[in-house]
This record gives structure tokens, C-alpha cells and sequence, in this order.
């Protein structure tokens, strides 16, 4: 009898080559993919450099942290420049050597530069930390120590190290992982819900042969479209409220620089996942297809958006499928939102890229139920 029951099963996959094909080949592509992608450390991290000294030592500086191939230097003209770069994403570190850095050292007066971190991927600012030290290696600081002319070495109090780097620690200052989890969890979470909710929904009514009976109704195929993703919208609105609500209260994560644009990054997500979502249900002819497909935009979503693993650590040869991804845009808006309080005019991209993705989704699904139904 297991053996007549194991026979059926084996029946019911050969009548769904579809499944079959999604079972086999999706843990092959995602294996080849992160097994390239996948990289803990990454190369060349922009930092912003504010040399106001512009002498032999402050090159060698500079020198010391661009030689290892970890960072990737470029000029800002201040500070605020420097911070407004961090803050903005453009950059990941920046430092200042102050404007009276050579006639300090060579006063033997130890002068201090400052080393700028990113503190919203604490894993990262401690990576950044860690290589930083090239600016304060022996090779460097060989050079800068100073004996005034005629004399006495005995006489002349040195310090033990040139110069001094302090290091400041931006929008994180505690490095708290949760800061840098929970704003994505809640994007990994509203994904689930709206991909496995709206995945299944016309697939559900095809299974119960409801769909015929609601197309021989004089509802356009667009409004049947709108109507599906409408209800949904605003479920999983909700649900992103009550996930973040809980953030707020349990793990004390910070408020947002503008409550109109979190409102606006959530309808807009829950759009662009709901109706990916129902793009889904479409391309499926069972719950089991839907709930695949899902599996395979979610996972890479979770491993390739900068969520958990900094953008800077994936090859340049996959790194566009990093933005082919929308959770790569919500991942950076909620965070700037939450932890960096980022400029407005600084998410304008990310905004358009998660709207156009609604288009985009949204036409498709009405064209692909044009198309097979």
C-alpha cells in the first residue's frame, strides 16, 4: 500500500514539470550564484578624504589607507562635505587631516586626524576600523619623527606615536545590530506576507474554477487586476505598522526624519510586492508553483540587497542583479529614514526605482492575463 501511495505521488510530479523544474534547478542557480556573490570582504569602499594640509605627510596618509585596495579615496571640500557623503550613501568612511597637521608633527606636538565610520552595518564599521590602521602603520609613521637641530636627543620629549587618529562613529554610535537588522527584517517580512498572500490568489481561484465564473462579468481584466492588489495593499500596510510598531516599543529602534516619507516608502513597497506577487500567481497553475517561485525572488533578495552583506562585497559581475532586486531600494530608504535621517532629495532615485517597479509589475500582470486567459 506505501508503495502504491509512493507510485501516485510520484505520478502527480511527472503531471507538473513545471514544479519539477522549479525544484531542480532553482537550488543550482542559487548555489552557483552565492557561491560567486558571496563574499564577506569588499573592495574598494569609497571613502571621502578632507585634506586641508596637502603636504608630503598627510599623502602618505592617504597613501597608507589606499594601498591595501580596501578603500577607494576621493576629496570633499569640508566636514559637513564628509558627513552629508556618510550620510547620503555616496560614501562609507571619510577622514580630516587638519590644516596644521605638518606643523604640529614636526613641533613634535602629536596632532590628531579624524576617521569618519558609517555605524548603521556594524560589521562593516568594524572591517573599516580594522583596515584604517594603514593610516597608522610603521611604514607611515616612520617618517614623522622630528629632532630639532643642534640638540641633545635627551633632551627632547617625543611622543610614542606622531600622530594620533580618532575615530567617530556616525548614526550608530553603539553599533547596535539591532539598528541594523530590524529596519530590514520588517522589508523581509512584508515580502513574505505579500508574496505568499497575493502569490496563491488567482492560482486559488483557478483551482476552485471561480476565475470562469468572474470573467463572463462585465469586469474589465484591468479592474480585475486593481481589485485584486487593492485589498491586499492595504493589509499588508497595516502589517508593516504593527511589525515596525513593535521595533519602535520592544527594541527602542529610532524614529524616522519624516513620518510622510515612511508612509510613502511602505505604500509603495507593499505595492511593488503585492503586485509582483500577483505577477506570480499568474505564471502559476499550482499553490506549490507560487510558493516556489516566491522562495527563489526572496531568497537572493535577503543575500544580494545589502541586507545582511554590504554591496561593496559582491562581484561587479553580479552586482546588477543587486538592483534588479526592490529590496535593495527599500533596505536603503529605511535606514536612511531610521538611522542616517537622510535628505529627501538623497532617496529621490530609490523612490523612482521602487515606483517604476510598481508600473512594471502591475503591466505585466495585465498583460500576461490578457495573454492566457
Amino acid at each position: 500500500m506505501i508503495g502504491a501511495v509512493a507510485r501516485k505521488e510520484l505520478l502527480q510530479l511527472r503531471r507538473d514539470p513545471r514544479l519539477v523544474a522549479l525544484v531542480v534547478v532553482m537550488p543550482m542557480v542559487l548555489l552557483v550564484l552565492f557561491g560567486i556573490a558571496l563574499k564577506l570582504e569588499p573592495e574598494n569602499v569609497r571613502l571621502a578624504v578632507l585634506d586641508e594640509d596637502r603636504s608630503f605627510f598627510s599623502s602618505q596618509i592617504k597613501t597608507g589607507l589606499w594601498s591595501d585596495g580596501y578603500f577607494a579615496l576621493y576629496d570633499v571640500d569640508s566636514v559637513d562635505a564628509i558627513v552629508n557623503e556618510i550620510r547620503a550613501g555616496r560614501a562609507r568612511a571619510g577622514v580630516h587631516i587638519p590644516a596644521d597637521f605638518s606643523r604640529a608633527l614636526t613641533d613634535n606636538n602629536q596632532p590628531h586626524i579624524t576617521f569618519y565610520v558609517d555605524g548603521t552595518m556594524p560589521s562593516l564599521t568594524t572591517a573599516m576600523k580594522y583596515h584604517s590602521d594603514g593610516a597608522t602603520d610603521d611604514d607611515v609613521m616612520g617618517d614623522m619623527y622630528f629632532l630639532p637641530p643642534d640638540v641633545p636627543s635627551s633632551s627632547v620629549i617625543i611622543p610614542e606615536a606622531p600622530f594620533k587618529m580618532d575615530t567617530e562613529v556616525l548614526f550608530n554610535p553603539d553599533e547596535k545590530e539591532t539598528w541594523f537588522f530590524l529596519p530590514g527584517v520588517v522589508g523581509v517580512l512584508m515580502m513574505q506576507v505579500a508574496l505568499i498572500l497575493t502569490g496563491i490568489s488567482v492560482v486559488r481561484e483557478r483551482e476552485k474554477q471561480t476565475l470562469e465564473q468572474l470573467l463572463v462579468t462585465p469586469l474589465s481584466r484591468t479592474s480585475f487586476i486593481i481589485g485584486k492588489l487593492v485589498p491586499y495593499v492595504f493589509i499588508a500596510l497595516a502589517e508593516f505598522y504593527f511589525i515596525l510598531g513593535g521595533g519602535w516599543l520592544i527594541f527602542d529602534l529610532p524614529g524616522p526624519s519624516s513620518h510622510v516619507l515612511l508612509f510613502l516608502l511602505a505604500f509603495i513597497y507593499v505595492a511593488v510586492m503585492i503586485s509582483l506577487g500577483l505577477l506570480i500567481s499568474l505564471f502559476s497553475r499550482t499553490q506549490q508553483q507560487a510558493m516556489f517561485m516566491a522562495i527563489f525572488i526572496i531568497v537572493p533578495s535577503i543575500l544580494l540587497s545589502g541586507f545582511i552583506f554590504p554591496l561593496e562585497a559582491i562581484p561587479d559581475t553580479v552586482r546588477p542583479l543587486s538592483y534588479a532586486l526592490p529590496f535593495t531600494y527599500f533596505v536603503d530608504i529605511v535606514r536612511g529614514l531610521l538611522i542616517k535621517h537622510t535628505a529627501a532629495a538623497d532617496l529621490v532615485t530609490d523612490f523612482l526605482c521602487l515606483g517604476a517597479f510598481v508600473v512594471v509589475f502591475v503591466g505585466a500582470s495585465i498583460h500576461r492575463f490578457r495573454k492566457t486567459l
